[in-house]
């Protein structure tokens, strides 16, 4: 070998070490964020997954890395897109929704899981709340319980409404539990309760139709993925065409124009969350994390569309709502 090849070698050595190394140091962990809404639908959520994440110590693109995986609201998809991140070998699953996390927990029990959702023990992703056991761990929203305050809500607002209806997605395993806690409550209250269900845009029109036929004075919206991303728009439409005063689960109906909203912050679950992701990335087992409960709820009015609902919204309302849209 001559001089000047050997320099040569030498040189092109001296270059691929350094990539080599940078290429080591740059390796990140992997978080797979399974969906089952759209793309986009919920950047204050993305958002605060990342606020917890951060006070773990991890920044996106930084010193982390997410793959994104959506179902757009058709839940059958849910195993697939779980275990496709199982295979690209991830370092943990953020499950959005208890759907979400129970697919995934199907699909692995070694790949640690964080949820934000309903109910986990009774849905089998913990063995108990302190003392969560397996591979999954996360943030508790608080989906049933709450009829009797979201009654009470639109009875303030509609006080002689007699008959309420309730929107919810049968597909969704917290449907059933949640239109339980209603229809308790209501008989608690002395209202009576119509339950319309609706697993695509086309089943809404037949939906409303029934609360029409049955005169009823205000709709209760039931949390779901679907409803909240693909149909949320949908429903406000329909609600503010059929002048329905209705109550929603989550701030973002109220800012798109829905009447009002009131359930568990996902902002507080989703931050939460990103800081058991953290923690999780830094060593620490799920099933030594017990799963903490989101304890902080929003209350929205929209003034908006109360005018054109024609109500006048109390004044006792307004001084509890968290945030009032004009």
């Amino acid at each position: 070998m001559n001089r000047r090849d050997f320099i040569t070698l030498l040189s092109g050595t001296a270059v691929a070490w350094p990539l080599a190394a940078r290429a080591q140091q740059t390796a990140v962990p992997v978080i797979g964020d399974l969906s089952s809404t759209s793309p986009g639908q919920f950047p204050r959520l993305t958002a605060a997954f990342g606020e917890g994440l951060k006070q773990a110590g991890y920044i996106e693109g930084q010193n982390v890395a997410i793959e994104y995986r959506w179902a757009e609201g058709q839940y059958d998809r849910l195993p697939v897109l779980a275990a496709d991140l199982v295979h690209h070998a991830v370092a943990l699953i953020f499950a959005e929704g208890t759907t979400t996390a129970i697919a995934a927990k199907a699909v692995t029990s070694t790949t640690p899981i964080v949820f934000v959702g309903g109910d986990p023990v009774r849905f089998g992703l913990v063995a108990s709340i302190n003392r969560p056991g397996g591979n999954a761990t996360g943030a508790e929203l608080i989906t049933t319980r709450l009829g009797l305050k979201r009654l009470g809500l639109l009875r303030d607002l509609v006080p002689s409404g007699a008959v309420i209806g309730m929107l919810i997605n049968p597909d969704n395993v917290n449907a059933t539990p949640e239109r339980l806690d209603v229809e308790e409550a209501a008989r608690a209250s002395g209202r009576q309760i119509v339950v319309v269900t609706a697993r695509s845009e086309h089943d809404l029109n037949a939906a409303f139709a029934k609360l029409n036929e049955h005169r009823a004075g205000g709709l209760i919206v039931g949390g779901d993925p679907f409803f909240d991303s693909v149909l949320r728009n949908q429903i406000i439409t329909l609600a503010a065409r059929h002048l329905l005063p209705t109550i929603y689960p989550q701030r973002e109906y109220a800012a798109d124009g829905g009447l009002i909203s009131y359930g568990t912050s996902l902002a507080d679950a989703y931050r939460l969350a990103g800081s058991y992701g953290g923690r999780i990335l830094r060593g620490e087992k799920p099933a030594d994390l017990p799963v903490q409960q989101a304890s902080r709820f929003e209350f929205v009015i929209n003034l908006n569309t109360a005018k054109t609902f024609g109500l006048n919204v109390p004044p006792l309302l307004l001084a509890i709502a968290d945030e009032v849209i004009e």
